[in-house]
């Protein structure tokens, strides 16, 4: 062998902060070396876990994952400089699970990591998240635990459907993330277009919004069930750029609980579809193409009503109709094939059924077969089948949500073992 290609071999991608029990790490020609804190992993490795054993291992990303018991994955391609624009991490798990919470190679890049199993593979998009391989042994530990299953709910507002260009969004806190087809949307999110990009975002309540080019868009408030739509409600900011919206069932149910707000007007609904324009700092240009709009200049208590085909120009020193469309370079979103299924729906899995498990506390994760994609924000759990389909489950399936495997960035990862197999729940634990 070269002398390269043993400096390749030898090269560390990263190593063990924490092992319980018995595990090795193997690189493919070479004998195995025992788990245990500060061993070097390398790429190529298969790293192997066996009953009631568990490592903790950092990555030089700063990625961290808990390798759970009974399990095996192996490191296939790990490659990582600070502000690389080539970094990528590929992770094959074969048998058993993992939590894991990614670093620097899914921040900087969306398609940079994936895990690849005989079921699906997962694109991961900067997240922290569980993934499990379960054939009967999960159902059994589900039925050890006397709790109650919670629903699986989807938390997001909206996805995004599709997208031109770079979409980014800004939350409540002033974090930046990167958004690609698929991510989610949250109340109080602001998502950002660039200077030649453009997005297509679908709420649960089936409102659909394109975005244009150097927009800035933020979800105020959005409540919605489907089983009491007119009790919802959708109140959004255009606070520059310009966006064509189709409103939902909110807006069918109770026209009252919608409103667009622009720099120059608030505009109410009336079951409709809209454009609103405000991609200069003279004022906004409003105009509806199908149903009526109410359109309250700021400053003032009148309202004004347009009908399908009529527009207003409204800046802060004047108001006056618009002859036609201002907005017709961006698709209506009314022409966009929605996948709701995919985005939202839930449907009953059962934890005895064969395949794998993920479990999304943040971020977001792409659940792809040969048959299907499914994507996952945070709280939301998936499932793939052996079968190539793909289901979010009405519940969160008990061995998830009540997981006693420590997670990678425990403090202490012996004690929440202790503590997690005497099923003592630590009072700050957060799902």
């Amino acid at each position: 062998m070269s002398l390269l290609g043993s400096r390749a071999i030898a090269q560390s991608v990263g190593e063990v902060e924490f092992a319980r029990g018995v595990g090795f790490a193997q690189t493919e020609g070479q004998g195995p070396r025992t788990l245990g804190k500060g061993l070097s992993l390398r790429q190529g490795d298969r790293v192997t876990t066996a009953e009631g054993a568990s490592a903790i291992v950092k990555m030089q990303d700063g990625t961290r994952m808990t390798v759970r018991p009974n399990s095996e994955l192996v490191i296939q391609q790990y490659k990582f400089s600070e502000s690389a624009p080539d970094n990528s991490m590929v992770m094959q798990l074969f048998r058993g699970g993992f939590r894991a919470i990614t670093g620097l190679i899914t921040k900087n890049s969306p398609d940079a990591a994936r895990v690849v199993t005989r079921t699906a593979t997962l694109g991961i998009r900067g997240t922290d998240f569980d993934a499990r391989i379960c054939t009967n042994e999960c159902k059994t530990e589900s039925a050890k635990i006397p709790e109650k299953a919670n629903a699986n709910a989807v938390q997001a507002s909206a996805k995004l459907v599709s997208a031109l260009g770079e979409i980014n969004a800004v939350d409540s806190f002033g974090v930046r993330r990167r958004v690609v087809p698929g991510g989610s949307v949250y109340p109080g999110d602001v998502v950002e277009t660039g200077s030649s990009a453009s997005a297509v975002i679908a709420f649960r309540d089936d409102s659909r919004l394109t975005l244009g080019p150097v927009t800035r868009f933020r979800v105020d408030s959005f409540v919605f069930d489907a089983n009491n739509p007119k009790d919802g409600r959708f109140l959004v900011s255009l606070l520059r750029g310009s966006l064509r919206a189709l409103t939902g069932l909110i807006g069918k149910s109770n026209t009252r609980n919608v409103g667009f707000a622009t720099p120059t007007a608030t505009v109410g609904i009336r079951g409709t579809g809209l454009d609103i324009d405000c991609a200069t700092d003279a004022g906004c240009s409003l105009f509806t193409w199908l149903g009526s709009i109410e359109v309250t200049p700021n400053g003032q208590s009148a309202l004004q009503v347009l009908q399908t085909g009529q527009g207003l120009f409204v800046s802060p020193n004047a108001i006056r109709p618009l002859n036609g469309p201002t907005l017709q370079n961006l698709p209506r979103p009314d022409g966009v094939v929605v996948d709701t299924k995919q985005l939202f729906s839930a449907d009953a899995v059962d934890d005895g059924q064969e395949g794998l498990f993920v479990f999304v506390r943040d971020g977001h994760i792409e659940v792809v077969t040969g048959r299907q994609t499914l994507h996952l924000g945070r709280g939301e759990t998936g499932f793939a089948g052996i079968d190539g389909n793909t289901a979010r489950p009405l519940l969160t399936p008990l061995f998830l949500e009540f997981d006693r495997t420590p997670m990678p960035n425990s403090k202490h990862p012996m004690l929440s073992t202790v503590l997690g197999e005497n099923r003592v729940r630590a009072t700050n634990q957060c799902r």
